[in-house]
């Protein structure tokens, strides 16, 4: 890969500064150095001249379906919710894009350069989540994190699917407890295989694929991502997560504003979003712009979600300009899609600010990306310009 620079440009690292006026080099995909004008420039390749403009780390939605459902497609092209089995940890969202979709292309090209792509909410448990970046052919190259996190939903999503199959669950009841029951399996699956492979006399489980999936779960090695909206399921989720030592995000959370000082106590991070929509459902009657601002204010590290496709991916910036426009501070609201989004997918060492060392993923804005006249210049991902003005 070639070396590019990208020089005269007000640097927002998310790093704890911004270099007012300076420049960025990056080189085989990475970048090599940030450094403010001052510094001599280094010869490269390649160099855009940023004319003042603002350079951000790639934007980063922690929470997506972009890919499992197509552009311009129906039953043939939806391929997020496998709505045959309540509990289906072993599907994993990996094995359902397609990153052919324009979807794909437009989120690049507006900056957004990695997603976390989940399976839909209509199981208790939907099985595994990815995160990738945006531009490229082949999933398996765009892959950062396989498995990211593991997909479980609480609320109406999950009673409405089966309560119109007549099948179990069709209460909040019966939806947490499909999820401890495949969580006791898989652990006391756990403590059969740690036995046998101690113990010779002691007979290894037949293997599981469901439980297999969920064992990264158990171990705290990727999070547990519960849907949720009301503060009643959020707490059944936490719950749930305190029950199995698991590492819980909420993903939407639309009334947990309404619990921001509990979620902030227990550490409990909030994908927050989609919040440009109507309350097409009784549980998102809480649902207001304000949301990232009053959790961000009650200590809650917090993102925001366009919900791809609830909302294209490409709007992810103006949702936060909307809720910049509803009180979250301009600097949080940069960073609920840069680094906020990267920490609490656990990505962070590679992407969500710049920094030398990390991915060379970069989106260059003519101004303040919070003025409705500002436009994106040039797009970097993984060091390569897959977009220019």
């Amino acid at each position: 890969m070639e070396q590019i620079l990208i020089k005269n440009a007000r640097i927002l690292t998310m790093e704890e500064k911004t270099v007012e006026n300076g420049w960025i080099l990056t080189k085989n995909g990475k970048i090599v150095s940030v450094e403010p004008s001052e510094r001599p420039l280094p010869a490269a390749e390649e160099c855009i001249d940023a004319e003042g403009g603002w350079l951000l780390p790639g934007l980063i939605d922690a929470h997506s379906h972009i890919g499992l459902y197509e552009d311009s497609l129906g039953f043939e092209g939806a391929d997020g919710n496998e709505d045959t089995d309540p509990a289906t940890p072993q599907l994993r969202a990996l094995d359902g894009v397609n990153p052919m979709d324009a979807a794909f292309r437009e989120a690049a090209e507006a900056g957004v350069t990695t997603v976390l792509v989940s399976p839909g909410s209509a199981n208790p448990i939907g099985g595994q989540i990815v995160a990738m970046k945006t531009a490229g052919r082949r999933v398996d190259d765009m892959a950062i994190r396989a498995p990211a996190a593991m997909k479980f939903a609480l609320g109406e999503n999950p009673k409405g699917v089966y309560h119109d199959k007549d099948e179990t669950p069709v209460t909040r009841m019966a939806t947490a407890a499909i999820i401890r029951e495949a969580l006791f399996q898989a652990q006391e699956y756990r403590t059969r295989k740690e036995k046998a492979a101690v113990d010779p006399d002691a007979d290894e489980p037949d293997f599981d694929m469901k439980n297999e999936a969920l064992l990264p779960v158990l171990r705290g090695e990727i999070a547990a991502h519960f849907h949720a909206h009301r503060d009643d399921d959020i707490f059944t989720a936490l719950r749930i997560c305190n029950e199995f030592n698991l590492k819980p995000v909420i993903v939407h959370g639309t009334a947990g504003h309404l619990i921001a000082d509990h979620l902030a106590a227990d550490g409990v991070p909030v994908i927050s979003g989609p919040f440009m929509t109507d309350r097409s459902k009784p549980e998102l009657k809480h649902l207001t712009d304000r949301a990232p601002g009053l959790l961000a204010q009650g200590g809650v590290l917090t993102a925001i979600t366009v919900d791809h496709p609830e909302f294209p991916l490409r709007l992810l910036m103006e949702a936060a300009r909307l809720a910049v426009r509803a009180g979250l501070p301009e600097e949080e609201a940069l960073r609920a899609v840069t680094i906020n989004a990267a920490r609490i997918a656990e990505i962070d060492a590679r992407v969500g600010s710049l920094a030398a060392g990390k991915d060379a993923d970069c989106v260059l804005y003519s101004g303040n990306p919070f003025d409705y006249k500002t436009v994106v210049k040039a797009v970097l991902c993984n060091g390569n310009v897959i977009y220019r003005r």
